[in-house]
């Protein structure tokens, strides 16, 4: 009967064990789940900034743009490039398209910028210095956006990347999201003329 009970009280400590350990288990997993949600909204968070100082990027463009026409007509390539990359950038609707998307519309502007410094009469121009102060703010909050958003990506990629944690990213079927990074022209160096 000793016997008996032994086995018994054997089996229940195994059981509660198991049943620990399923229960630590399903506690780790809605946790984890809950931290990639969590994660994941800051990361949509972040882009929404950006996209703020994006759409105020846009509405400046055109406005640059027709003040800069009348000063160098011939630079019509240039123009069109610039209209053309903040069409698309508008028109991008998810996270990949918009990074692509503007870093073709920052390299546009970078291109239409050192167009500009070839007119002295335009840089005498109240208007144009207004507008190129207005776009050099927006391109400094865009920067700082772009540093948060690029934290909160290496944050949620990171967390999705590692192990055991992989196992419920996998499950919820995340993948890891691009970062916003410098355009080529924007890592050269900055030629300064005097």
């Amino acid at each position: 009967m000793n016997l008996l009970l032994s086995k018994a009280a054997t089996g229940g400590i195994i059981g509660g064990v198991v049943g620990a350990v399923v229960l630590i288990i399903i506690i780790w997993a809605i946790a984890t789940h809950n931290k990639f949600i969590r994660k994941k909204a800051q990361v949509e968070d972040a882009f929404a900034n950006i996209d703020v100082y994006l759409k105020k990027r846009f509405d400046l463009i055109p406005n640059l743009v027709e003040t800069v026409k009348g000063y160098a007509k011939h630079e019509s390539e240039t123009f069109t490039r610039v209209t053309e990359a903040r069409a698309s950038a508008m028109r991008a609707t998810t996270v990949a398209e918009k990074v692509v998307a503007n870093n073709e519309l920052s390299r546009a502007i970078v291109r239409f910028n050192k167009v500009t410094e070839n007119y002295p009469e335009l840089k005498a121009n109240a208007n144009f210095m207004d507008l190129q102060a207005q776009l050099r703010t927006v391109e400094n909050e865009l920067v700082n956006s772009r540093k948060y958003y690029n934290a909160t990506v290496r944050e949620y990629n990171s967390a999705i990347s590692t192990i055991p944690n992989c196992i419920i990213a996998r499950m919820m079927k995340l993948a890891p999201l691009p970062y916003f990074e410098a355009t080529e022209e924007e890592r050269q160096n900055v030629k300064v003329q005097f």
